[in-house]
Formats: structure tokens, sequence, C-alpha cells
């Protein structure tokens, strides 16, 4: 059994797979390739059940012309695309490939093209998921940039739209900018890594929480157990490093996280909530390691934390999951680099927080400063329901800031005092649960017990938007 199937007899229930178009071989005779076995062409593709739901896989075979996407490799994969969108079930690619087949020339990358088309056409209908277990290169990069999720294998795979050696000035020794350390923390592409089998394991994980399409419901666990009433006593000391929060918060103790290693200042994932599956953004001003060594992350918002969260809020609301936000931000990240892509990424979270009609809960645990706060489905941006600890600020800036700005040419004492009377006018929770912009303040220990209720009442939720084709911030 080639590494191919093996990969799709793990993924997939025991003896569930059904492949589709097994005997479809080159159809190209140029340059030879007559004379060469091409079973499957080099992709096997077909259907099976995950966890007893239907699932669509295709699995590229490097021992068939490196796996290299031909002609007829190219249309298995758009006629996989096509029968998931006409049941309504997700498509799982596991890529491992040699590129595009030379010896097809246009015939082969026009079919790559008609990849790419089913790809945007299926985006928002069904979820998409990759795993990159080698080679990913060229065009086929594309391929999980094009999809919701991606996971690849630290050790073997390789992900590049140009080699690292072919990078002026680079050289794989120097940067390798193909492995799987620099596309889950610098381009934020993959959303976690690990060897084979624990990519194949978090690409199960993923699933179970994910509806089939955008018609279908959510899924839910019904065997789930835990008290829905259950108190987190340890939750308020979580406030700086929210992952930690989010598990507390989650059925089971239960957090998926994605992308943990790209834009670490912002947190996303999905948990259950009563057995139903939330997508979860929070702001982390601190990362602990498993060592409990902590890595101070400033509590600011970043660009790439913010197009994290951006992309997070656009998947969920296409596909109809509840959004949970944990907010405790101070304003943004200010840096020469983090200040050529700010405006535009915070635009982007603004826009999709915004734009999103999927219920959408928050919860203030901590500092909510300025803009960034507003950023964060703020009430003004059509957050449902909010919460906030008895802890949390919510105001412009930080009351002494506030006080120098408006008294500048005061004192030390008169600062001092005008920054207590800043603070209990202005940056007192108080202040904005008296003005309607927080719904109730909430102990932490009882976070989990208030969200769950919300999101019960919001289930029925609709809401509509002014008509258009679509939005032009991206």
């Amino acid at each position: 059994m080639s590494n191919a199937a093996q990969r799709i007899q793990s993924l997939l229930d025991a003896d569930s797979f059904v492949e589709i178009g097994g005997g479809v071989t080159a159809r190209n005779t140029d340059f030879n390739l007559a004379a060469t076995e091409t079973p499957s062409d080099g992709v096997i593709t077909g259907y099976g059940l995950i966890c007893g739901r239907l699932a669509y896989v295709y699995s590229q075979d490097v021992s068939v012309l490196n796996g290299t996407v031909g002609e007829m490799h190219a249309k298995k994969i758009v006629s996989l695309y096509d029968l998931a969108m006409k049941t309504g079930a997700p498509v799982i690619g596991l890529l491992e490939c040699g590129g595009v087949r030379l010896q097809e020339a246009s015939d082969a990358l026009h079919a790559l093209g008609m990849i790419y088309q089913r790809q945007a056409m299926a985006s928002g209908v069904i979820p998409q998921i990759t795993g990159v277990f080698g080679s990913c290169g060229g065009g086929l990069a594309v391929f999980p940039a094009m999809t919701d999720f991606t996971f690849m294998v630290r050790d073997t795979g390789r992900l590049f739209v140009n080699a690292p050696n072919t990078l002026d000035g680079n050289h794989v020794s120097k940067c390798d900018t193909a492995a799987a350390g620099f596309q889950s923390e610098e381009t934020g592409l993959v959303d976690g890594v690990g060897t084979e089998e624990e990519v194949l394991e978090k690409i199960r994980g993923l699933f179970i929480l994910l509806p089939s399409s955008n018609e279908d419901s959510l899924p839910c666990d019904l065997d789930q157990g835990d008290d829905l009433n259950r108190t987190c006593p340890g939750l308020a000391d979580c406030a700086e490093d929210t992952a930690r929060a989010l598990a507390q918060i989650g059925d089971d103790h239960v957090f998926m996280e994605t992308k943990p290693d790209y834009g670490r200042d912002v947190v996303t994932g999905f948990i259950r909530l009563n057995g139903n599956t939330i997508g979860c953004v929070a702001n982390r001003s601190m990362l602990y390691d498993e060592d409990g060594n902590a890595a101070d992350l400033g509590g600011v918002l970043s660009a790439r934390g913010a197009k994290k969260a951006a992309r997070m809020v656009n998947f969920c609301d296409a596909f109809g999951i509840p959004v949970l936000t944990l907010t405790n931000v101070a304003g943004f990240k200010a840096s020469k680099c983090s200040e050529k892509h700010m405006a535009k990424a915070v635009a982007r979270l603004t826009y999709a927080f915004a734009d999103a009609t999927v219920p959408k809960v928050n919860v203030v645990v901590g500092k909510a400063y300025g803009s960034a706060y507003a950023a964060m489905n703020s009430k003004a941006l059509g957050a449902d329901m909010v919460f906030a600890w008895p802890t949390a600020e919510i105001g412009t800036m930080e009351a002494s800031m506030a006080a120098k700005v408006m008294y500048p040419e005061a004192d030390a004492d008169t600062l001092k005092t005008k920054a207590v009377e800043y603070q209990a006018l202005q940056s007192n929770v108080l202040s904005a649960v008296r003005r309607g912009y927080v719904d109730r303040i909430i102990e932490p220990a009882d976070t989990r017990k208030h969200v769950i209720g919300a999101f019960e009442t919001l289930y029925m939720k609709r809401e509509s938007r002014p008509e258009k084709k679509h939005g032009t911030v991206v």
C-alpha cells in the first residue's frame, strides 16, 4: 500500500473509504508517457467517514511520476470538488507533490487552474482542509492557501512558491522559507505542525467540530457530560494567557487552538459549549510554556494578530459558527514593521466583526482601551452580548496617561488626583455599564455559565445586512 493510501486509511473510519476514479491514467502520450505506468494518475480520490460523517478526500501519490499534477490528476480532484459541493460535505486534501507535470505543459496548467476555480467556488460553501506531508511548491502552494485550514508535517513538509535557494540573498541554511516553522510562525498559512500521525489526528479533531456545509447545522456533542453551571475558580488568573482561559471555559476543558505560532498576541480556535461548537478570538498579553516560563507580549494588538483574528471571524460567519471574544488589550503594537500593515489589518478585523451576523458574545477580562477595544467585537460593532469582569477597565487610555494629556502643565500631585478622578468617572467598568456598552458585570468564575446562557438565548438570532454583491475591505 502506498503512503498516499495509508494516509487515507489512517484518516478515515475503518473500512469506510470508497475510491472514485481508480482506473484513471494519464491521457497524454508526449515524451514517452504512454510507456509509463500511471495508476490513478498519481492521486487517490474518494469518500469515506470521519466519526460517522461524510468526507471527500484526495491524497497525492509520489510513487507515480513524483505525484506531479497532470491533466487527469487535476480533473479527478475537480470532480471530487463537484461531488462535495453537490452533496454538501467537506474536502480534505493530503498533499505531497513534485509540482506541475512538465510533459503535459498547457493541459496540466489549464487543469491546475480548474482546481483553483473549484476551490474558490467551494469557499464558504463547504469546509476545506489540507495536510502537507511532503513537497508542495510553486503553483501547488496555492492549494493550501485557498483552503480554510492547513496542517503540516514538521520534518518532511515543504511549502513554498519559490524555493529558499532561489530567493535573492538567501540560502536554505540561512532561512528555510519552505519549512513548517517558517510557514507557521512567519506566514500564518499553517494552523498546526507535528508528526504525520499528529497531523492526521489534528485534521480529524478539527473535522468533528465543523459543519459539513454552510447549509448544515453545527455538529453537537450530545454525549458531553460537562456541567452547564460549572464554575471556573482559577479563571481570573488566566486573563493574560487566554488560551488557558478558553480551555477552562470549554466543555471538558478542551480548546483546539489554530495558528498558535503566528500572531501570538491573539488566540484563535474552537471550543464546545453545551456540546455546540463556538469559534474563539481572544487577546493574549502573556504566553506561558509547559514549564511555567512566561513571555510578555505587551498587552497590545499586532497586525498579525488582527489578520489572524479576522480570518477566524470570517470563517465562523460563513459557516454559522457563533463567536466568543475575550478582550484584554491596551492598544496597538508600536513598531516600524507593524506600522506598515497595522491600519489595513485592523480595518479587516473591524470589518469582519461588523459584517458577521452570527451570534457574537464578548467578555472583557482586563483592559479595553481605545480603538483597539472598539475593533475587538465591541457593542458598537454589533456584539449581541457584552460581559465584563469587575476588574475590567474600559476607556480611551490608562487613567494616568489621560491625565497627562488633559493637564499637560499640572504638577505630579495634581496629575495623580486627576488620574484617580478619571479612573472613577471614565475607565471604571461601571461607567460602561451605565452607558449600556456592557450588559452585565460577572464574576470570572461564573463566565462559563453566563456565556452558555447568552449563546442559548441567541440560538435563533436573525440579522440582515444591506444588499450588495460583496464588501471591498480585504
